[in-house]
């Protein structure tokens, strides 16, 4: 007969169930019991089965699935419970502990007996499995009276760990992993543990920090305590804690370290001790304030105070360098030379306190965002300011310029260079007018490319890359057509001695070399028709007709203010060379058929128009240093009343002499050009904001425009709608008849 046509009644079959429960419940009590056979397993399975597979009525499914229920509740009552209200603190633990393994290791077994229940009638009836009954039984007759009490206990041995005393961390992380099993995830854990531990933490720490503070008063003596304990509470988590209490553990304890205690943590002063926050920061105390960072790394509100008080010490720190430069270039004393090194020491110091709180920041503040904001804001309020007259961005392009000609007071090795300009490009990143940058970088740039004082191509083309890589490909376009103007003029003078000397009636009779720029590219330069004389003539023309014969749709444009020349002068001490400008050449060479000439007759022969160039040139040869001709009366200053003779007694110690021009302040044209170029970028922008939008707002084409604008330069607002009036004006915009303040593009 096979076994499903095996009829067992309810009784008999309960009786078999009931003998294979109570041996499992000696086995797990360590009564003296036989373990269970595969015969003692089947014949159990089997009963189960044949009783789920009885036709009605006989299917007794719900009574075997109640058996389950009853058996693990009567142990739990007779058994389990008895054991563990009869201890208490550690020893409940442990018996916990074994109760729970035991539950588990009986439920497992059970759900094996009953097998068959799971497969059909449970699924069925869509009743809980017979492991989340067991669960569940455990849950409600055990852990809800217990909870409170272990949890006090485990809570209780936690804060004796604190204390210094050794605990069992296996069996603390046993316990926890029951309130997370019991929940079925973190459920559990989190309501009837986890609340409870943040709660005795936050008094357990607030106690403590009252205690520190009173005692010790020294606020790196604090720290030292604290980060201590927040290791210790790492710890704890990693070993019996859930990893999802860290957070909220550890912000809870640097909350109650520092809430309390804000302003004597960040300003702390005892007994003569400056050891707060800013006290720190001033003193370059890297350590502690690493660890102050450290411990309060969770507290927002703590990092909060921490970033506004490091940006107010930037602030400062830059405010007295910017001091000490217009102290040193407002005194009376020193002279422009002075003042110009004074203005490179400010700017090698600007890079100094850059590169010192970035590496506090990315080092010793764990690189955190709210400091690098912090020291961002600093340093843009800072590098927009002006330093004794003038702008960060016109003292940046000379730092630059000092360091890449040649005969350099930063006397650096190729890798200080390469270094020091990337620090210089990294402050430029802070200042709001790049474009005021630009053109004073390039007038200096022109200025070492076209008189031979660059030290090193290599430097050169290294920060027009480090440049574009900033500033994007348009900031450096220029720039880098100068250098490659530069590069082609040397081909391009080659050619011309090879034309030279093939061609014996086109020598100009002097070594000639001409640099031919793209206008585009440089600064503009002042451009007029020197009367030269014939040998200059002579020169012009021999190369104008080489130039046609290679390009004959270009114009040429002579500009003479940058010329030099080398002439001979034939004194009576000795003759001597004269390194000087074309200008400066061109009238010295009128005197070799004038004994005496008047300041006008000088202007008219020269063809000069601007009175301000002649009375450079004529004070540079007959005032300054090297006093090539006399002058009547013999003052200090030029005037148009005054005569010149041939200095025939001039003499100099040197055999070769170089006369300079007296300098120019280039800085009003320099600005002059900028706001020109300016009121052209805002055109643009306008015009090709309006061309993709062809309907806007006055005031939405105002902000786009700033936006658009902004990574070159900070516009005015007045002069953006100066602009868009303009445009209206010249019927590239027209406002809308119905709403004035809607702008409609014109193509």
């Amino acid at each position: 007969m096979g076994v499903n046509e095996r009829k067992i009644d309810l009784e008999q079959g309960l009786e078999i169930m009931q003998k294979g429960i109570v041996k499992l419940k000696n086995i797990l009590e360590g009564l003296p019991e036989t373990p269970f056979s595969s015969e003692d397993y089947m014949m159990l399975y089997i009963t189960v089965y044949s009783m789920c597979t009885q036709k009605p009525p006989h299917d007794y499914s719900q009574q075997l699935y109640d058996k389950y229920r009853e058996s693990l509740e009567e142990y739990i009552m007779s058994t389990v419970l008895p054991s563990l209200r009869e201890k208490h603190d550690e020893f409940m633990l442990r018996e916990l502990v074994k109760r729970w393994e035991n539950h588990k290791i009986m439920v497992r077994w059970l759900s094996r007996f009953f097998h068959y229940l799971d497969r059909y009638f449970i699924a069925r009836r869509s009743l809980p499995p017979l492991e989340e009954v067991g669960l569940t039984c455990f849950s409600t007759m055990v852990y809800q009276e217990l909870k409170v009490k272990v949890r006090d206990a485990v809570i209780s041995l936690i804060d004796q760990e604190r204390e210094g005393e050794q605990n069992d961390q296996a069996l603390l992380k046993n316990i926890l992993d029951i309130f997370v099993e019991i929940g079925m995830g973190q459920m559990d854990y989190k309501n009837d543990f986890e609340a409870a531990l943040l709660k005795d933490s936050a008094a357990y720490y607030s106690r403590k920090a009252l205690s520190w503070i009173s005692v010790d008063g020294y606020c790196p003596d604090y720290m030292l305590k604290a980060e201590e304990c927040l290791k210790q509470e790492k710890d704890r988590i990693s070993h019996y804690l859930h990893s999802s209490s860290e957070p909220k553990l550890l912000e809870k304890i640097q909350h109650e370290l520092w809430s309390v205690y804000e302003s004597q943590l960040l300003e702390k002063e005892h007994s003569g001790y400056h050891s707060g926050y800013h006290a720190l920061l001033k003193d370059d105390k890297v350590e502690n304030l690493s660890r102050m960072v450290r411990v309060f790394s969770k507290v927002s509100k703590f990092l909060d105070s921490l970033a506004n008080t490091l940006k107010q010490h930037v602030t400062d720190k830059g405010t007295a360098l910017v001091k000490q430069a217009e102290d040193a270039a407002g005194c009376k004393k020193a002279d422009e030379k002075v003042v110009g090194l004074q203005k490179q020491v400010f700017v090698r110091e600007l890079i100094e306190l850059h590169d010192k709180y970035v590496a506090f920041v990315n080092e010793r503040f764990q690189n955190q965002k709210l400091f690098h904001k912090a020291l961002k804001e600093a340093f843009e309020a800072l590098c927009n300011k002006g330093v004794g007259g003038s702008s960060i961005a016109e003292l940046l392009a000379t730092f630059c310029d000092n360091i890449l000609k040649k005969r350099s007071s930063e006397r650096l090795s190729d890798e200080a260079i390469e270094e020091t300009l990337e620090k210089v490009v990294n402050l430029l990143a802070y200042i709001s007018d790049k474009d005021l940058f630009a053109e004073f970088y390039r007038k200096k740039l022109a200025r070492r490319l076209l008189f031979d004082m660059s030290a090193n191509d290599d430097h050169e083309r290294g920060i027009l890359m480090k440049l574009k890589h900033q500033c994007g490909v348009q900031f450096t376009l220029k720039m880098e057509g100068m250098v490659t103007d530069m590069m082609l003029a040397k081909e391009n003078h080659t050619s011309f001695e090879e034309y030279v000397s093939n061609n014996p009636n086109a020598n100009p009779g002097i070594d000639l070399t001409v640099t031919v720029l793209t206008t585009g590219f440089w600064p503009s330069y002042k451009s007029f028709d020197l009367n030269l004389t014939a040998e200059m003539v002579k020169c012009v023309e021999v190369f104008r007709e080489f130039y046609q014969i290679k390009t004959k749709h270009r114009k040429l444009t002579w500009i003479y203010s940058l010329g030099t020349c080398n002439i001979i002068g034939k004194f009576e001490p000795k003759t001597m060379e004269l390194i000087v400008t074309t200008y400066q050449a061109s009238a010295l060479l009128l005197f070799n058929s004038s004994d005496r000439l008047s300041y006008s007759e000088i202007k008219t022969q020269l063809n000069l128009t601007d009175d301000d160039d002649v009375v450079r040139l004529l004070h540079s040869l007959s005032c300054a240093k090297y006093k090539i001709l006399k002058k009547e009366p013999n003052t200090k200053s030029i005037a148009p009343t005054d005569h010149f003779e041939f200095n025939s007694k001039f003499t100099d110690k040197m055999q070769r002499i170089k006369i300079p021009l007296p300098p120019v302040d280039e800085k009003k044209k320099v600005i002059k050009d900028v706001d020109k170029d300016r009121r052209y970028a805002i055109d643009a922008s306008i015009v090709r904001i309006m061309k993709s939008r062809k309907v806007l707002g006055h005031q939405q084409l105002v902000m786009e425009c700033v936006e658009q604008l902004g990574p070159m330069f900070k516009p005015d607002l007045r002069a953006i709608k100066k602009r868009i009036e303009d445009l209206i004006f010249r019927d590239y915009l027209e406002r809308d008849k119905d709403n004035p303040n809607l702008l409609r593009y014109l193509a």
